[in-house]
């Protein structure tokens, strides 16, 4: 048989588990001081050309332009434009 003072003891440690709970979720949200996941001395490694996903950028950029031309009616990259081209 359970009494009102183990229903109590019960109900007080959950909302103390739930409390405790919630506060550490709450305080991972907070952050002082945001700091670049990047350092700026490590930058210029990830700007070298072989980061690149394609070989021939300017091939690249042509072939998102058509890609952005025949899909513009549906807007799947995104691009702004009636399909016909003429952004």
């Amino acid at each position: 048989m359970v009494t009102m003072s183990t229903h109590r003891n019960i109900l007080r440690t959950s909302v103390i588990c739930i409390m405790l709970l919630f506060t550490m979720l709450a305080s991972g949200c907070s952050s002082f001081e945001i700091k670049p996941w990047v350092s700026p001395f490590e930058r210029n490694n990830l700007a070298d050309p072989i980061m690149s996903f394609s070989r021939d950028p300017v091939a690249s950029a042509y072939m998102h332009h058509v890609y952005d031309a025949r899909e513009g009616a549906r807007g799947a990259a995104g691009g702004a434009g009636g399909g016909c081209g003429c952004n």
